[in-house]
């Protein structure tokens, strides 16, 4: 999300010469109602001074039997931040007029080559918005620049404030919404793993800004900042088990068949028991159930559930659950036999009830569940999603 904000702030206030338009729209790819899944944005949104209302989500956009009529494709130019293969029944309408792309997942293809005077970058790092700052860091200077040298705090009509101050208050803002971003990626440049170069560079160029700001500047501390938004990331206890899955969830059309992977920060007896007290019943039971229910809403011919949590004893965990149906439960053999020693999988059970090669088969739901502790922890979503994917293809 921020990701495209930040794209968006920056582009329509200097947009290239030769720019298809000279305003551009930051589209946050989920439904209004699925903002408030993400308490970290509620938490980050003090910091920028915008709310979640201000958002333009999918909800905005006409509906897909009528988009391409309202929204004629030949009309729009599409960049795609944090992912680089617009999905989805957008991808449908829209995928012949991407003109560009800032992303740090594998590259697909998709994005032509020549994206001019947009960008076409996809690299490895940490965090999509590292590359973003590092993409309009010397726009952002000449913006605010421009603005400290022509009085722009004037425009918000009192003509006795202190413009410097009000200009570096609005950096300062927007600073945060991109760090916030970064620091949680990268576990406040913690994680070894995936923290790079450009990740460490963009987090001493957003501080920097703000820094600059008087007011921020007195009380910034990076450290409690990450530990805010984090902690509000981290309280998912209130919501319901379809909701956790919908917080975090990503979804990619595959050949014949739809693939769903939802990133849980609790591990997976944490949401067995949640189902079971949920429902009022066996906790695996409704487990299955829940999983039943959230795959046939979607199309799903594959779920994926991956957790990553502290334990009790202070150490990071990964956790994975595949859930297949019939035609897809060679696809997770396959990905099984292929990563399993690179991922360093151990095959553990969800709940009590269930045998001790933690496969779980319901013949009347045509369900079928693998579950693994991944010992492997650097390897996150980015990385398995894709081997998913080509398991499925396979």
């Amino acid at each position: 999300m921020t990701c495209s904000l930040l794209y968006a702030y920056i582009r329509s206030q200097a947009p290239p010469r030769d720019a298809f338009t000279s305003l551009y729209i930051p589209i946050v790819n989920v439904p209004a109602k699925d903002i408030n899944l993400r308490p970290e944005f509620s938490a980050l949104f003090v910091h920028a001074n915008i709310s979640a209302s201000h958002l333009i989500t999918l909800d905005d956009l006409p509906i897909a039997s009528e988009i391409e009529q309202l929204l004629p494709p030949e009309k729009t130019r599409w960049i795609l931040v944090d992912h680089n293969k617009l999905q989805g029944f957008l991808g449908h309408t829209y995928s012949a007029h991407v003109h560009g792309t800032i992303d740090h997942h594998d590259d697909e293809g998709t994005v032509p080559n020549d994206t001019d005077p947009e960008p076409r970058c996809v690299e490895k790092c940490g965090s999509c918005t590292s590359l973003v700052v590092r993409y309009f860091q010397s726009v952002w200077d000449a913006l605010s620049s421009s603005a400290l040298s022509s009085g722009a705090g004037h425009a918000q009509g009192d003509s006795l404030i202190d413009d410097s101050a009000v200009i570096r208050g609005w950096d300062a803002q927007v600073a945060k919404l991109a760090l916030a971003s970064i620091l949680i990626d990268t576990r406040n440049l913690q994680d070894t793993d995936k923290t790079k170069d450009v990740d460490s560079q963009a987090v001493t160029y957003l501080e920097a800004r703000i820094k600059l700001s008087p007011r921020e500047a007195r009380t910034w501390d990076r450290s409690a900042f990450f530990k805010d938004i984090d902690a509000a990331k981290q309280n998912i206890e209130s919501l319901a088990l379809n909701d956790i899955l919908r917080k975090d969830y990503k979804q990619w059309d595959e050949p014949g068949c739809k693939l769903g992977m939802s990133s849980v920060v609790k591990p997976l007896d944490f949401l067995v028991h949640k189902a079971g007290n949920e429902f009022g019943m066996d906790a695996e039971e409704a487990f299955h159930n829940t999983m039943d229910r959230f795959m046939a809403a979607r199309d799903l011919g594959l779920l994926a559930i991956m957790t990553a949590f502290t334990s009790s004893e202070g150490k990071f965990q990964r956790q994975l659950l595949v859930t297949s149906r019939r035609n897809t439960r060679a696809a997770v053999s396959r990905f099984e036999t292929i990563n399993a020693e690179e991922l360093k999988l151990d095959c553990v059970p969800v709940g009590k009830n269930v045998d001790d090669k933690a496969h779980q088969e319901n013949e009347e739901s045509g369900l079928s569940s693998r579950s693994w502790i991944q010992r492997n922890i650097s390897m996150s979503r980015k990385q398995v999603a894709p081997m998913l994917r080509k398991a499925l293809r396979t």
